[in-house]
């Protein structure tokens, strides 16, 4: 076996060869077969739970359960059924539709062979048609050939599952009771990926857990910060703690580019896509919805990628992500899809269609659920050239009852913007003009909880204003726009208080492109992100006042902790320059800043709502001064050290600089004789002692001839 060696020998190595790690393709790296440097896999015990062995070369078979058994005088009748359902799937080899027959009675034996010329056509053909009703009496049963091998494992007698031991595990809530009230994060850097405590009284990031090559492509923490999510070539897997970060879980699906978590951490979606066997072929995708404790796949989907390329705003390949949007709150109950004129919506405990069915809305473009109920709004375009106006909805589920409709005329474009708590909705519309040659913006405004579910038409006082962000105050009733032109627009406040949009105040010629809340409301980043190079201006919306203007130059992120005590702003790997992230303070104070090279992600650690009623939260609030009082002490015990740490700094800089003006002054002496020389014999180094004379010289740069003749 090969010499074991360290992480850390394997830096030096490569740092001794001028190898820079992070640039290495770790993919094309070869080891030959049954040699691991020492080093065990994460996917080793993936490997050993997948042991079964299948036959190799008919994974483009299916077998068919459950058909009639039927006389040979029926036979070729049925066999043209048969045929005539899956051909409409896929083509079907020369002589691959074979159905034995029982040689005693010359009967059907209740199933047949399909073979398809490639693997994708018999996996389409299984999920299309497993579960086909033929008649009431025939519902097909649908398989891969090479499964077969797996049932075939299933022991004749049930033996009792082998009962382990309980051993309890780390709290994954512990991290939320550190004594100083203090958040994690998580960062990747080169190979690195590190959880750290944001230490804003002391200044620092105190680091917690730190793991080389710990993900293959990202890191994303779930919802409620309970799991750490990595993504691996065999699969997707979860960690756990405050400290420790131990492997909670592990989610097989190869080739996985994506995932997703469900509000309430119960389900994982994954997802991947695989190339196509042959020119004539799509993409396929396959998705996998996990449970998240268990790690069982409580159903999957598959399909060409043009099939989930409908709605979303990311993905690869053709395929919009998310597939699925979830609904319903933190419950987990519901969620669904985009289709080409449905919205197919799934309950999750049976992981079917609600009614067995889509809800069919034609020409359906995008959707979107309330963050906190089960009631989705859709928007769909104009149709018939514009004889039939689009229109806006807002659906319950599961009644499927449609709650709210509106109707609207010469639209361009259509955006939906939901308000943290599901108090309000607002879709922001852009309407062609008369001459169909430019395009002006306004909103319509859902009050979602009110009787009726009332809807006001909002314009800027300037309709022809470009908007550039909207954005909703969380937990709150006001709302932000960005609007104008570039490179100095507007920024507007308005209120949803009173029954009626009021406006608060406008801020002009701002350089700003993107707007941040805090996630507790009342104060808001206008920030200048890209072009405008990094400019932050801090504002308090309650008073309506700048608290500070920065500038984090080419910041590419921005993101509130989930207190709004504090926020980071990044510049990524984007920008091959200043990686690394900043600590702010809310009103706009820079507490700290951590350089890195080849800065990939920066995401704060979410928290799971409070415990507390809204009645204790207000008590709370009033009461605020009695409650701090213990903060009070401990921040003034804080700050006494921190000023023992800047005079034992001070002191060991005045310290340094001593030592260094010794050092010059015994240099300076040794170099007397030679300074002597250099003055003639003058030992003195006082400048007084020395006059100052101006002395010209004149030197011959050039010489040249000029022959001018005359007219």
């Amino acid at each position: 076996m090969a010499e074991v060696m360290s992480m850390e020998d394997i830096r030096t190595e490569a740092s001794g060869l001028g190898i820079d790690l992070s640039l290495v393709d770790w993919n094309s790296v070869w080891v030959p077969p049954g040699e691991d440097f020492g080093v065990k896999s994460d996917d080793e015990d993936l490997n050993e739970d997948n042991s079964l062995e299948f036959d190799g070369g008919f994974g483009n078979v299916i077998v068919v359960d459950n058909l009639p058994v039927v006389p040979k005088e029926k036979f070729e009748k049925l066999e043209g059924v048969i045929r005539k359902i899956y051909s409409q799937i896929g083509v079907i080899k020369e002589n691959g539709l074979w159905m034995p027959v029982d040689e005693d009675t010359g009967r059907t034996r209740g199933y047949c062979f399909i073979e398809y010329n490639t693997l994708q056509e018999a996996e389409l053909a299984k999920e299309k048609t497993n579960g086909y009703k033929l008649d009431r009496a025939h519902i097909f049963a649908v398989n891969v050939f090479d499964e077969i091998e797996k049932f075939m494992r299933v022991p004749d007698e049930w033996a009792p599952p082998e009962t382990k031991p309980y051993t309890s595990g780390e709290n994954l809530q512990h991290w939320l009771t550190d004594e100083k009230g203090r958040d994690q994060f998580v960062i990747r850097a080169g190979s690195d990926t590190e959880v750290l405590w944001n230490d804003a009284r002391q200044v620092k990031a105190d680091p917690v857990y730190k793991r080389p090559f710990w993900t293959e492509s990202f890191v994303q923490w779930s919802p409620l910060g309970t799991y750490l999510a990595t993504v691996h070539r065999q699969g997707a897997a979860v960690w756990g703690g405050a400290s420790t970060f131990n492997r909670l879980m592990r989610y097989a699906h190869p080739q996985v580019k994506l995932i997703d978590f469900s509000p309430g951490e119960k389900y994982l979606v994954t997802c991947s896509s695989h190339e196509p066997s042959t020119p004539h072929d799509s993409h396929r995708v396959l998705l996998n919805i996990f449970d998240v404790r268990t790690g069982k796949v409580m159903r999957d989907f598959k399909g060409s990628a043009d099939e989930f390329a409908f709605g979303g705003t990311g993905g690869f390949t053709g395929v919009s992500w998310p597939v699925f949007r979830w609904g319903g709150g933190k419950e987990d109950k519901y969620f669904a899809r985009l289709g080409k004129n449905v919205i197919s919506v799934y309950e999750t405990e049976t992981f079917s269609l609600i009614d067995k069915k889509s809800i069919k809305v034609e020409n359906v473009m995008d959707f979107s659920w309330s963050p906190t109920d089960p009631i989705f709004a859709l928007f769909a375009p104009e149709q018939g050239g514009g004889n039939q106006p689009a229109r806006v909805s807002l659906f319950q589920i599961p009644s499927k009852e449609e709650l709210r409709q509106k109707n609207l005329f010469s639209v361009s474009d259509c955006k939906m913007y939901w308000q943290s708590d599901g108090e309000y909705l607002a879709v922001k519309v852009d309407r062609y003009t008369k001459t169909k040659k430019s395009t002006y913006t306004g909103f319509e405004l859902f009050r979602i909880k009110d009787r009726d579910i009332p809807i006001e038409v909002f314009e800027l006082e300037n309709k022809n204003d470009k908007i550039i962000a909207f954005a909703w105050e969380p937990k709150g009733h006001r709302f932000a726009i960005i609007h104008g032109d570039n490179p100095k627009p507007d920024v507007s406040f308005y209120s949803m208080k009173g029954g009626k949009v009021s406006k608060l105040t406008t801020l002009k010629q701002k350089q700003a492109n993107a707007l941040f809340w805090s996630p507790g409301g009342h104060f808001i980043i206008l920030a200048g992100l890209k072009g405008f190079n990094g400019q932050l201006e801090f504002y308090n919306v309650d008073e309506l006042d700048t608290m500070a203007t920065s500038e984090h130059f080419m910041a590419t992120d921005i993101e509130w902790d989930p207190t709004g005590r504090y926020v980071a702003t990044s510049v990524t790997s984007v920008h091959e320059m200043e990686n690394g992230f900043n600590i702010w303070s809310f009103n706009g104070k820079l507490l700290y800043r951590i350089s890195k090279d080849h800065f990939f992600q920066f995401l704060w650690r979410p928290r799971p709502p409070s415990f507390l009623s809204p009645e204790k939260e207000e008590e709370i609030s009033k009461n605020l001064k009695q409650y701090s009082k213990k903060y009070d002490v401990q921040d003034q015990d804080i700050s006494l050290l921190l000023s023992e740490q800047d005079r034992e700094k001070r002191k060991q800089l005045k310290e340094e600089w001593e030592r260094w003006v010794n050092e010059w002054k015994i240099y300076h002496n040794e170099e007397k004789t030679e300074r002597q020389i250099l003055r003639d014999g003058e030992a003195s180094d006082v400048e007084e002692e020395y006059e100052a004379k101006e002395v010209e010289v004149e030197e011959l740069l050039d010489v040249s001839e000029v022959v001018v003749l005359d007219a």
